[in-house]
């Protein structure tokens, strides 16, 4: 028993082919395309993946539609970024999953390394974050217009092996409009989450990290002076500081991510109150 693998890009010629590298066992690869202009369809045929194209609208509509509206050929769908790298290890456990009938879980999630200039940026980048990469597309759903969210219609198990995420490979001006954009969406959830006056106060002691996470986030925005506290809690309190130069220049720029937001959100505010911007 194998798996499937589902990969989204747009203009990915920089990462894919290390991507597909590193999952050359795979028989049924496929590329959900957002109209790339560069060479990522050509390296993705190359590679003998299966192309298909969708306009991009969010992140959660583009995923549905890759989990939903194609067709796989293994029951259990791996889901790597095009900037993301798949070691044996994590080969190994996802195909002895797969491999088993009986298993009850409707998707898994695992940790990942972030690297940044050469470096895996372990403390900078509030390690470990579990993110979903294995699932069952019949029994998955995701939520939320930017930083998507999946619901599952069973448990949620845990891959102990990581994947490698070199989230700057396309360059920081690639990287900077990317959060640009996200940093939209934040500010829009931002303020809907503000509105709704409730903080999620039993999510604290969740003994799930993902919930004790999205409740920290909730709570920071409603903090003062939130990207200088992203900077303290990311550097002094996580020890980002242990990551050298680089953990120093990537909390600033998530430091900087969180004031796109915050300055949006004001933006938001005075729209509405029809005052010039």
């Amino acid at each position: 028993m194998s798996i499937s693998v589902l990969i989204m890009t747009l203009n990915e010629e920089e990462s894919l082919p290390a991507c597909l590298a590193s999952l050359t066992w795979c028989d049924d690869i496929v590329v959900l395309d957002s109209y790339s202009t560069d060479k990522t369809l050509e390296i993705a045929k190359a590679a003998g993946a299966r192309v298909y194209q969708h306009k991009y609208e969010t992140e959660t509509k583009q995923r549905m539609y890759g989990l939903k509206e194609i067709e796989f050929k293994h029951k259990w769908v791996y889901m790597p970024d095009a900037d993301e790298i798949t070691p044996e290890d994590l080969r190994d456990e996802m195909l002895a999953i797969a491999a088993d009938p009986d298993r009850p879980e409707a998707m898994f999630s695992a940790r990942y390394k972030n690297m940044f200039m050469g470096r895996w940026i372990k403390h900078s980048s509030l390690y470990p974050t579990w993110i979903t990469r294995l699932a069952r597309p019949e029994r998955i759903q995701y939520e939320r217009e930017c930083h998507s969210r999946p619901v599952g219609d069973g448990p949620t198990g845990r891959l102990q092996s990581h994947f490698v995420h070199y989230s700057f490979n396309k360059g920081m001006t690639a990287w900077f409009d990317k959060h640009n954009r996200y940093s939209g969406f934040e500010a829009r959830e931002s303020l809907q989450i503000l509105r709704s006056k409730k903080i999620p106060w039993t999510s604290f002691f969740s003994a799930t990290p993902e919930a004790r996470r999205r409740a920290l986030k909730e709570f920071s925005y409603r903090l003062p002076f939130r990207p200088a506290a992203r900077f303290a809690y990311m550097y002094f309190l996580r020890g980002g500081f242990l990551d050298g130069w680089q953990g120093y220049h990537y909390c600033r720029l998530i430091a900087s991510y969180e004031y796109m937001i915050v300055i949006k959100m004001r933006e938001l505010q005075r729209r509405e109150l029809g005052l010039s911007v």
